[in-house]
């Protein structure tokens, strides 16, 4: 595999950096700590749950409209269709009608000027012939008016009928509109929930098994957890002794940054992408994988501790489309292959999700998902990025 340049930082630096960058925990936690923190922290789990179950209830409510909504369209464009049928059967009657009329007409206009029917009456050869005459044109006017007024009736309800169906286009306009904003609203639930993740069991699940980690190094129910693991597993028989980073690399050879790194309550990391949708991810320094993870959007996840200057911290790798060869425990470089960039989980694109942090909120990282949250660190204080949003970069 080809060498990756890194930057390299001297003893003196490390020394430098551990003091004025790396966020050291202002207070000791203790195992009673811990278990405490967990009590409190299933209880706010439990509330969530039920938060969430009342949310589903409303998402299950709002489809079932959607569902009632769907079917009224449905129904309106069937009657629009028909009425549109109806109006377009009425147009070639109009037509019918305005053709019998003015057939009606020529006939009748047999002389020119406007006295035809006076002609025609008064050429009679006897009374009887007149009577005839005038009874024929009487029958001929009659028929005519007739026809007038049935072509006058049939506008009027064809009118009618491109008014009705008018309404009935409002009406499904609106109701789509209606439709729209029903799933808007679905969204924003889903939106709320998915904020909430990882989900409950998992978040639960880790801190219990957080817990256990702890208690299975022999951590003293009043000692400091992050020294008792950093004592333990730094100590010679542990098999675990992890050294203290030698320098820090971009995770990718190339590529630029989309979003920053606004911390708690906002961005937990720092989102990078590449034209290259599947480009390598490798670790911003030494360390041990400690978790390879799916999250509740079943994002393709990696965490890493690392040893700064004696404290922990972790790195994770979110979105990833694959893993590389790797598995947890396993001591890994700036040159170890962790996986590809990706767009799985809850993504609108392919990039790396980068985040660093003090404690992790799976097992061995000593801290809750709330916890984890507030103890994010920006990824910038470690690694060099362009200032710049998508401006890049060449070389790791």
């Amino acid at each position: 595999m080809k060498k990756k340049n890194k930057i390299v930082i001297l003893p003196l630096m490390i020394f430098t950096l551990t003091i004025g960058f790396l966020p050291i925990n202002a207070s000791a936690k203790t195992i009673t700590d811990f278990e405490n923190e967990i009590n409190k922290f299933t209880k706010d789990l439990e509330e969530k749950e039920a938060k969430i179950a009342k949310n589903d209830a409303e998402v299950a409510e709002i489809k079932k409209r959607i569902n009632e909504i769907e079917s009224q369209i449905q129904k309106i464009e069937q009657e629009a269709n028909e009425l549109q049928e109806e109006i377009e059967r009425s147009n070639q009657e109009i037509a019918e009608k305005s053709e019998q009329s003015k057939s009606l007409f020529q006939y009748l206009q047999v002389s020119e000027g406007e006295n035809a029917y006076l002609e025609y009456v008064f050429g009679a050869t006897s009374v009887t012939d007149m009577v005839y005459r005038m009874a024929i044109v009487e029958q001929l006017t009659e028929y005519n008016n007739q026809i007038m007024e049935e072509l006058e009736t049939l506008i009027k309800e064809n009118q009618q009928r491109k008014e009705e169906l008018s309404l009935k286009q409002e009406e499904l306009n609106k109701l789509t509109k209606e439709l729209e904003e029903e799933q808007e609203r679905i969204n924003a639930e889903s939106s709320a929930i998915r904020d909430s993740m990882p989900s409950v069991e998992q978040q639960l699940k880790e801190a219990k098994a957080n817990l256990t980690y702890y208690k299975n190094l022999g951590c003293g129910a009043n000692e400091d957890i992050y020294d008792c693991q950093y004592r333990v597993e730094q100590s010679n028989d542990s098999g675990v002794s992890l050294p203290s980073v030698s320098g820090f690399s971009r995770p990718m050879e190339n590529g630029y940054v989309t979003q920053n790194w606004s911390g708690y309550g906002g961005h937990l990391g720092i989102d990078l992408s590449n034209t290259n949708k599947t480009m390598p991810i490798y670790p911003i320094a030494e360390g041990i994988i400690t978790r390879i993870y799916h999250d509740a959007d079943d994002a393709l996840c990696v965490a890493i501790r690392h040893n700064v200057g004696g404290r922990y911290i972790y790195s994770s790798y979110a979105h990833l489309s694959s893993y590389g060869n790797i598995y947890e425990g396993q001591y890994v470089t700036t040159n170890t292959h962790i996986g590809n960039m990706g767009n799985t989980g809850y993504s609108f694109g392919a990039h790396l999700h980068l985040e660093v942090a003090t404690c992790h909120w799976t097992s061995g990282g000593g801290c809750s998902w709330k916890e984890y949250q507030k103890r994010t660190i920006n990824p910038r204080q470690y690694v060099g990025f362009p200032s710049s949003l998508r401006t890049w970069w060449y070389g790791k």
